[in-house]
């Protein structure tokens, strides 16, 4: 098998069982770390030839690893980051610190993935079993870290953390962001349970850190961090002042911060990594902050050149999405429209109520076909909630939902699209076309 594109490397990993594009209840046949570990063997762990951070939580992840990346870069380190979904090209899962990879080393490291994994089977006492995408997805981030030389990876789960693919890892810290109630029918249907899947990233006699969490989050955490012998540290105990433009820690240090993607969510996301990389030693502020502040990272209130103001952001929960209508706000306290969407099992009740709070004006939109979604039970619901002088409208295709917003608004109205990262993919696609 000779790859000659990287579409031809992706299309190989996608042929296996994708379990990003499936809705099935949770069971360890699926989700298992033996068969990954076996994987890694056969490949001869290249995850081990760098230094990592591992990252997980329900919310920020992805922004938190990217400027933890960043961070580390900036002092001189060439770093890995694996993170996922993309929003509209796959590379955007495997860079180095937020620059795409050439296309070549992608090639190169696709070819040596599928000749080391030819007629690979894995077999226990539950039977035979081959790779599933995303196990391929994270091996051929480490295979290709090592290749590219990485001194350092920054690593995001996908799913959970206990039994996710990334967690073979033995990382130098192990970093969890803001946990919510998000995919219950795998991870549990309370804080508590979630909380217990994603503290299991966390290892024994190495460092863990914690964003702001909800107490019964917290809890679980810092008993994890205790039954691993983790030097645990929490944000809200080394913090005394945070503003979507400054923090100040505990030890009286202060940094300004005018970070590329605004709002007080990005602030404590950054305030997090700062907490990281200066309790590993790894933070120089002259270089080190201006560096993370310059992150910007696709569907995170990025703004597209367009006919109207458009921002498209990825927030899929409750508290993401109150937290990012309310920094629209601060740049757009009036007016406006919503293209919204999002796939399947998310608590689309609460996001309906935050959106509906918000604009008199919401397109629904079909987020893809990457996953299953419903969207007229989105515009029945939505249509259902709405108060008088509210419009809501069905229009499944992005173009479509494009159209309807250029015909109804004007020059000087905002646009935001919200509720899922592959919904911020297709409206970015549309706008292309």
């Amino acid at each position: 098998m000779g790859f000659k594109t990287f579409d031809q490397v992706v299309e190989y990993m996608e042929h296996f069982t994708n379990l990003e594009r499936k809705t099935d209840r949770y069971s360890t046949r699926t989700y298992r770390l033996d068969r990954m570990q076996a994987i890694m063997d056969t490949l001869g762990n290249p995850q081990r030839s760098y230094r990592t951070i591992h990252v997980a939580g329900s919310k920020g992840k992805g922004s938190t690893a990217s400027y933890i990346a960043a961070g580390l870069k900036a002092v001189g380190f060439r770093t890995g980051l694996y993170m996922s979904p993309h929003v509209s090209d796959y590379r955007e899962r495997f860079t180095l610190c937020g620059s795409f990879v050439p296309d070549q080393d992608l090639v190169d490291a696709g070819n040596r993935l599928a000749s080391a994994l030819e007629g690979f089977r894995f077999r226990d006492s539950l039977g035979e079993s081959e790779p599933t995408t995303f196990e391929l997805y994270t091996a051929f981030a480490f295979l290709l870290f090592q290749r590219l030389g990485c001194q350092w990876a920054v690593i995001e789960t996908g799913l959970g953390g206990r039994l996710d693919a990334t967690n073979i890892l033995l990382p130098e810290a192990s970093v969890i962001t803001p946990i919510e109630l998000e995919h219950c029918d795998i991870l549990g249907d309370t804080i508590s349970k979630i909380a217990w899947e994603k503290s299991k990233i966390i290892k024994q006699n190495r460092p863990s850190f914690s964003a702001f969490q909800d107490p019964e989050a917290l809890a679980v955490l810092r008993a994890e961090a205790l039954s691993c012998s983790s030097a645990f540290s929490y944000l809200g105990d080394h913090v005394l002042h945070l503003d979507q433009h400054s923090v100040t820690y505990s030890d009286g240090s202060s940094f300004s911060l005018n970070l590329a993607m605004p709002g007080l969510v990005q602030a404590q996301n950054c305030a997090l990594a700062i907490l990281v990389l200066r309790t590993l030693g790894l933070f120089s502020p002259s270089v080190s902050l201006p560096a993370m502040e310059s992150v910007a990272l696709p569907g995170r209130m990025e703004r597209i050149p367009w006919k109207r103001t458009l921002y498209l952001d990825g927030a899929h929960t409750q508290n993401s999405m109150g937290h990012l209508l309310e920094t629209f706000r601060t740049l757009h306290p009036t007016g406006g429209v919503c293209i919204f969407g999002c796939v399947s099992g998310k608590n689309i009740d609460a996001m309906a109520d935050e959106v509906l709070g918000c604009f008199d004006r919401i397109v629904v939109c079909r987020p893809g076909t990457y996953k299953r979604s419903d969207p007229q039970g989105i515009f029945d619901l939505l249509s259902s909630r709405s108060r008088q002088g509210q419009t809501v409208v069905l229009r499944e295709d992005a173009s479509e939902a494009l159209k309807w917003v250029l015909e109804n608004t004007t020059d000087d109205e905002p646009v935001l699209c919200c509720g899922s990262f592959y919904l911020a993919g297709v409206v970015k696609e549309a706008l292309w076309r």
